[in-house]
């Protein structure tokens, strides 16, 4: 459908329309051209604003984080009212995240960008880790030295599951009579019980 904006929003214009192309035919489903007639505008006009197609999806992601953040942030709260409470919160952020925003989750996990040729779109990216690194540490914390894992490691365990949960069972690739949250909170009981962290009848 046309869209017709003004050149005044245009650049966020564009990263709408990005978002409902991404949605509907993968990040790497679409040309800049399809966007700039998405947007009802010319391609040179796009050019003002974006140098290609990589760098339209960049800032798709570049939001994407932020905003990613702002619900891990919020979703720790300081690791209130627990570490462990927190900790479980912060992997029911990452797929409400997923859920709600599918376009901005997949810009900025499923497009292949190069984080390190994008500075600020790594910065944001994180902001969002250093919540879930914080998280880890806080719950890792209440075992002996001798028997915590690193918090960086730890974290990146529960990331990988949460992001296999949206990627296996969150976009009806396969079926599962449970929720994905019950997935992964499943999931995250069996590998925090590994680690001594939970009793087993918990």
């Amino acid at each position: 459908m046309k869209k017709g904006y003004h050149h005044g929003n245009l650049r966020q214009a564009l990263v709408d329309v990005a978002l409902e192309l991404i949605a509907a035919q993968g990040p790497n489903g679409f040309t800049l051209s399809e966007a700039a007639k998405t947007a009802d505008v010319t391609p040179a006009a796009v050019y003002r604003h974006f140098a290609g197609r990589e760098d339209l999806i960049a800032e798709v992601a570049r939001q994407g984080f932020d905003i990613f953040a702002a619900l891990m942030e919020f979703a720790y709260s300081g690791g209130k009212p627990s570490p462990l409470a927190a900790f479980e919160a912060t992997g029911r952020a990452y797929l409400a995240f997923a859920r709600k925003y599918p376009g901005h989750y997949m810009a900025m996990f499923e497009s292949g960008l190069n984080l390190g040729a994008r500075p600020q779109v790594a910065e944001v990216a994180l902001r969002a880790k250093a919540v879930q690194d914080m998280a880890a540490a806080g719950l890792a914390a209440q075992l002996p030295e001798d028997r915590r894992p690193p918090a960086a490691m730890f974290s990146a365990h529960v990331w990988a599951m949460s992001h296999g949960v949206v990627e296996q069972f969150m976009r009806g690739m396969n079926k599962s009579p449970f929720s994905p949250e019950d997935l992964l909170e499943t999931g995250i009981g069996i590998y925090l019980r590994g680690l001594g962290l939970l009793s087993p009848d918990r």
